[in-house]
């Protein structure tokens, strides 16, 4: 009998450490939207600094050829799709821990790959927006 009940707590260890796992996986992806929404925050605001930059430089009497040409607006499109991508990535990241969790408990765990999908389809489409935006700068 003592060897049952060294059993039960052995799962009960086991399935303690598995769900910290997954808390810690979970608190990864929220540290990540929160990067991404910060990135995306930080563009949104640089374009918005540059604007003031060149409505300066324009309104001080330098001559026109210092003026920077209007910005198209793409940086803040940029930035706020960021904000919203990161928010996104915040809620399905709880939608997945919270079925893992669940996976966990029925011991029928089965991995997803929606989010990492979501995150490096992401990464890739940023990547070559600044490569074209910068391209394009030059």
């Amino acid at each position: 009998m003592p060897e049952m009940t060294e059993d039960k707590k052995s799962s009960k260890v086991r399935n303690r450490r598995v769900h910290m796992a997954n808390e810690r996986t979970f608190l990864a992806w929220i540290r990540t939207s929160i990067g991404i929404m910060a990135f995306g925050f930080v563009v949104e605001k640089f374009a918005l600094f540059v604007r003031q930059i060149s409505y300066f430089l324009g309104k001080s009497g330098l001559p026109e050829t210092h003026v920077l040409p209007p910005s198209h607006g793409y940086s803040s499109i940029f930035g706020i799709f960021l904000v919203g991508l990161g928010a996104l990535m915040g809620v399905l990241s709880f939608i997945r821990y919270k079925k893992v969790e669940k996976q966990i408990d029925k011991d029928a765990y089965q991995p997803s790959l929606i989010l990492d999908i979501l995150l490096t389809i992401s990464v890739l489409a940023i990547g070559i927006f600044l490569v074209i935006y910068l391209l394009h700068s030059i």
